[in-house]
Parts: C-alpha cells; structure tokens; sequence
C-alpha cells in the first residue's frame, strides 16, 4: 500500500484562512483523527519517550550510550515588560568555534561541580552529559518554546526546580561575559543563557511506521538513522508517490503554498489511483486521513478552515 503522511505546523498557523473548494470537500470527507502531533508518532521508541540529545550524540559522535544526555543549546532571552522571551536558540546566534571555546570556559566549572560536563560538538549544538539513570524532568523543545514566555516552558516539579536553579546560575555568568560586548558592536544578539531540551538516554529500540522521511531537522534524521530507515532533504514541492513516506512541512507558512504545491498534488495522486492514503498530520494532533472511497461522502460538508479567526 502506498501511504504519504505530510507533517505539518499546528492548524491555528493558519487560522482564519480560506482553503480551496477542492481541499475543502476532501477533508471535510476525510476520516479525522485527534491524537500527538509532529513526528513522533511516526516513530515506535522503547522506552517511550523522545530523547533527542541522545539520539543527535549517537549520530554526531557514536558515543552516547552508557549516560543520559541534555541538549543546552546557546540561547538569547530578551526580558519584555511581561517577563521574557526566548528569541534565539543554536545556529541562530552565529557562533563560531573561537566564540563557543570562550563561552564554555565560563560554564564548565558551574556544570562541572554539578556532576554534568558540557560541550560542543559543534557551535550550535551544546551537550551535558549525566549518569545514566539521573532524574530528569520534562523539557520543551525549541521549536514549542521559541517566540514564547520563557518562563511558561520551564521545567516544572522538584526535579525541575533543580534546572530551573541551574539555569539562572548560567545566566548569570554569561550575562556579563565579554564576548557579548563585541558581539553587541557587529549588531548581533548576547549569548545570555542555555536552553535544556531533549533529555533522556539512547533507546533500546527505534523503528518507524515509514520506510522514508524528507525533513530538514537534525533530531528526525538521527532517529531516522536509528530506525535505519532513508531520510532525506524535503523536495520542493510533491514528488511521486512512494510506498510509506512521510515528509516534514512543519516550517510551511503559507496555506496557498501548501495547498498549491503539496496538498492537491498528492489528492490528485489519490484520484488517480498512484496513492492509496493521504494522511495530514498536523503539530497540534489533528490528523485527516484521505482515501478515494471517500468520495461518495456526499453527505458531508466542506471543512473550509482549519482554525477559526481570531481576534488581532
């Protein structure tokens, strides 16, 4: 069976805008599923979990099993009359090798008397590495938490109280560090905190409920390659359909794009017999899947938004 799981932004992203008459009749006939979004779901991992910094170690470095692993990531916080802002996370910042040496100078001895390492394998990837076994709490992934009320996606409960502290504790010795002077003069942003993310160790097990994934993310290509299954830059727009693959979107911003150059593509490989499911699959856990045997829901109406408007 040929099946294509697009993998896409949450559906408010696109709030209050109109789909096209032709999409708009195929969901509104579509099976409609309510479960996790993003990619995960296309991934069986035992134990169950996500844990990304181990996932990106093994595939950058071969070395992560026997410990736990959390991503702290050079990050820029921007304080606003509300509290503050997480606006700058990784390969954003513009670091070089010289610049992360001179931060991690300052952190190594904070993370080092907590039993927890830090480094760089490379400028925009910062690892802590733990005893396996360590508590962890939940932590947000960029992505959730970029844009966003920074202290909204803290760690929360008494193992996260612990991050939370530690995590001042880094802000404070980056926030005076000189290399943010220089950096202020070239008009880029400070380095002025870490954001953890990603903890966990290296699973038992991974597979995948596909044979092939497009996506530009370096944490779905290291499970990919966990799962050993093909991963592969997005195309520019639909290819021809494949036998199980799934395609990240999860960037698109416009709808008419999407519609245009992914959606009614893979519908017409549907009519026409060349695609067996189609399944939308949306951040925020709404999934539409799509056969050709629903066309005779007549009965049905079109589901014109994905979201309704919302107030400016």
């Amino acid at each position: 069976m040929r099946t294509a799981t697009l993998v896409l932004p949450e559906c408010a992203r696109f709030a209050g805008e109109a789909l096209p008459p032709g999409i708009a009749k195929r969901l509104g006939r579509a099976d409609r599923l309510t479960g996790q979004g993003g990619v995960e779901p296309l991934f069986d991992i035992l134990p169950r979990g996500w844990p990304a910094a181990a996932a990106t170690r093994q595939a950058e470095r071969g070395d992560a099993v026997g410990a736990a692993w959390v991503r702290a990531d050079p990050a820029y916080v921007q304080p606003d009359i509300n509290g503050a802002r997480l606006l700058g996370i990784g390969r954003m910042l513009v670091l070089d090798s010289e610049s992360t040496d001179a931060l991690l100078q300052t952190l190594r001895p904070l993370f080092g008397d907590m039993g927890m390492p830090i480094e760089a394998t490379t400028p925009s990837r910062w690892y802590l590495r733990l005893a396996a076994g360590t508590p962890l709490p939940m932590f947000t992934d960029p992505g959730d938490a970029l844009g966003a009320d920074f202290f909204e996606h803290l760690p929360e409960g008494p193992v996260g109280r612990r991050w939370r502290a530690l995590l001042s504790e880094a802000q404070v010795a980056l926030h005076h560090h000189p290399l943010n002077e220089s950096r202020a003069a070239q008009g880029l942003p400070p380095v002025n905190s870490v954001w953890f993310w990603g903890g966990g160790q290296l699973p038992d097990h991974v597979s995948a409920l596909v044979d092939r994934i497009y996506s530009d993310d370096e944490v779905v290509a290291a499970f990919a390659r966990l799962a050993r299954i093909d991963h592969l830059t997005p195309p520019a727009a639909w290819p021809r359909a494949e036998d199980r693959v799934a395609i990240d979107l999860r960037d698109q911003r416009r709808l008419d794009r999407l519609c245009t150059d992914w959606i009614e593509p893979a519908l017409a490989d549907i009519a026409g017999r060349r695609l067996d499911v189609l399944s939308l699959q949306f951040h925020d856990g709404a999934r539409f899947d799509v056969t050709r045997s629903q066309v005779v829901r007549f009965w049905k109406r079109p589901l014109h938004f994905l979201a309704p408007a919302t107030d400016a």
